[in-house]
């Protein structure tokens, strides 16, 4: 005769026994870190030095894991943000990614952001700084370990006004992550009194400035205040040197200006001041010690990317070790993840609710061919996520 007591009691010891296996069968799977980076073009060697911070860190943290094996899926967007949804669609549907690291050009991360927000998976953000990211278009499931294009620019204001500066020029290319960097640097210095007397914004990639600086000296402002990188920041600051302008008006800048553009920029960046939230030479141990490792495995210097990727795998390996190597439940992975303490080589820093980084940034002045450190222009400073509904 059937008897239901005992189906019954079998059912629930089923039960129990798949309750209790199923972490352990979870934590046998390998995490899945899907890499959304420019791996070749203009901003190859960004991926690259991304890439291998991240790798070098969670090689690092190994023993934080629990045990878990790596799985890494590597796509080249090309910076291309026409290509973003299609490579994120991929690495969330069909490669079934746990973090999804990605990308250093903002237009890529406007792209990515249609497609990953709110959706199983965590994308982590190691270089892109658009506002909405964590701002109007905020989300859980994404975080931010580099900055927002705010966070860097707006400590100079203060700085400028420090200074005495009362008048200032301040020039970009006309693109987000350039407006985004003078709206900051003139909410702080206007807020303290300060006047830009003149906004220019340069149409992109356009790096004839000649005439864009003959204007700034018949000007004759206090200071100037700019944001380029890479290329462009090389042909300005020379540019800017070549027609006198460095001995008479001070230059300042995002700490882009001068970040990995020294060598190429030579004399002419001398003295040069910008804010950033790091430089090559911050006097601490974890600094001087990723510097090291970093050129013994790679044999090259490491740079901001670096570490920002290096501060990614460092974070992702916190919150693994925080769930025991189980990261199935979202909700706590989410959880864990926020409540981190990076121990960065750029110094420690946290989360704030939107998910971007609370974090020094330091006034730097261009010494002997080096950003040299002159003092935390703004401590633990936190993005106002303006418009982030978290």
């Amino acid at each position: 005769m059937f008897n239901s007591n005992k189906m019954r009691n079998a059912l629930v010891a089923a039960m129990a026994t798949l309750t209790l296996s199923s972490p352990v069968l979870a934590n046998e799977q390998p995490i899945k870190v899907g890499m959304m980076l420019p791996f070749s073009g203009v901003y190859g060697a960004l991926g690259d030095a991304t890439r291998n911070g991240l790798k070098m860190a969670l090689r690092e943290q190994a023993a934080q894991l629990h045990g878990r094996k790596l799985e890494f899926i590597e796509i080249d967007t090309e910076a291309r943000p026409e290509r973003a949804p299609e490579i994120a669609s991929s690495l969330l549907n069909n490669s079934e990614a746990d973090f999804i690291i990605g990308p250093v050009h903002s237009g890529v991360a406007m792209g990515m952001l249609k497609v990953l927000r709110g959706k199983e998976t965590v994308m982590i953000v190691p270089n892109a700084g658009a506002g909405p990211v964590t701002g109007p278009l905020c989300s859980p499931n994404v975080f931010r370990t580099s900055f927002s294009s705010w966070q860097p620019s707006y400590p100079m204001g203060k700085v400028a006004l420090d200074k005495g500066y009362k008048k200032v020029v301040t020039m970009s290319w006309n693109y987000g992550m350039g407006k985004e960097s003078l709206d900051a640097f003139e909410e702080s210095f206007t807020a303290g009194g300060g006047e830009v007397v003149k906004k220019i914004l340069v149409p992109f990639p356009k790096t004839e400035f000649q005439a864009y600086l003959s204007e700034i000296a018949s000007i004759n402002p206090d200071a100037v205040f700019v944001f380029f990188a890479g290329g462009g920041a090389v042909k300005f600051v020379k540019d800017y040197d070549a027609l006198g302008l460095k001995g008479k008006i001070p230059l300042l800048g995002s700490g882009f200006l001068t970040e990995g553009t020294l060598e190429a920029q030579g004399p002419a960046a001398e003295g040069v001041m910008t804010t950033l939230h790091y430089a090559d030479t911050l006097d601490n141990e974890l600094n001087k010690a990723f510097r090291t490792s970093y050129k013994a495995e790679f044999g090259k210097a490491s740079d901001i990317y670096a570490v920002q990727g290096y501060d990614t795998g460092l974070m992702i390996a916190s919150a693994v070790n925080q769930l025991g190597g189980d990261i199935s439940d979202q909700q706590a992975l989410i959880k864990a993840l926020g409540e981190t303490t990076v121990k960065s080589p750029r110094g420690d820093f946290t989360f704030s609710a939107a998910h971007n980084p609370v974090q020094n940034i330091y006034l730097r002045t261009v010494e002997n061919g080096e950003n040299k450190v002159i003092e935390v222009a703004a401590p633990a400073l936190a993005d106002p996520a303006r418009g982030c509904k978290l």
